[in-house]
């Protein structure tokens, strides 16, 4: 398994990691908080180790086998990601050791920039990955997980509970309900499970 030393991790203070998206419209797109340093150093979203999003991508169907994406994502498997018809971005780009690193200001901007991305992508589902954040940067204090009443930028809008290993009142099987869901959704036929 690949590691790094918390000064290695400090490097990517304040990297981007590029979103993953085709040359398509994307039928899903999953939002996350922005890129942790372990996401940052690896160029791949949600890739730290404690981080349930591609084991449960797995347990819902979404892929074909578990992505193993702790030294980033092989070619192969971002191909996978885009063929199955998902998009992965984030509400903030810059890399923080924590989203509580993260301003009410600069979470309300960044949803203003997703908002552009998403009315170039065209998805027909968004997946916001964390209500909290969603709160604050939309400004919706009152929203709760699962589908919403209101579209974003046209598309469907969930927001689901964060994969984050912090998240402790979510399992793989909780989140791959979740997925799931989502998925469906957006028209995205799943495969059977292991």
């Amino acid at each position: 398994m690949v590691g790094f030393t918390r000064a290695e991790l400090e490097r990517y203070r304040g990297h981007t990691v590029p979103d993953l998206v085709g040359d398509t419209p994307p039928r899903l797109v999953v939002v996350g908080i922005n890129p942790g340093l372990w996401t940052a150093a690896t160029r791949t979203h949600f890739a730290h180790p404690s981080n349930r999003f591609y084991p449960a991508l797995h347990r819902a169907g979404i892929t074909r086998h578990e992505l193993d994406r702790v030294a980033g994502l092989r070619d192969a498997d971002r191909d996978e990601l885009l063929g199955r018809g998902l998009a992965i971005t984030n509400v903030v780009a810059r890399a923080t050791a924590r989203a509580a690193e993260l301003s009410t200001a600069e979470l309300q901007a960044g949803a203003d920039a997703l908002r552009a991305r998403l009315r170039r992508w065209q998805p027909a589902v968004v997946a916001m990955a964390g209500v909290t954040t969603y709160r604050v940067a939309f400004e919706r204090p009152r929203t709760r997980l699962g589908e919403q009443a209101e579209t974003l930028e046209g598309a469907a809008l969930w927001v689901v509970p964060n994969p984050s290993g912090l998240n402790a009142h979510e399992t793989i099987d909780s989140l791959a309900r979740w997925y799931a869901a989502v998925a469906r959704a957006a028209g995205i036929v799943l495969h059977d499970r292991d």
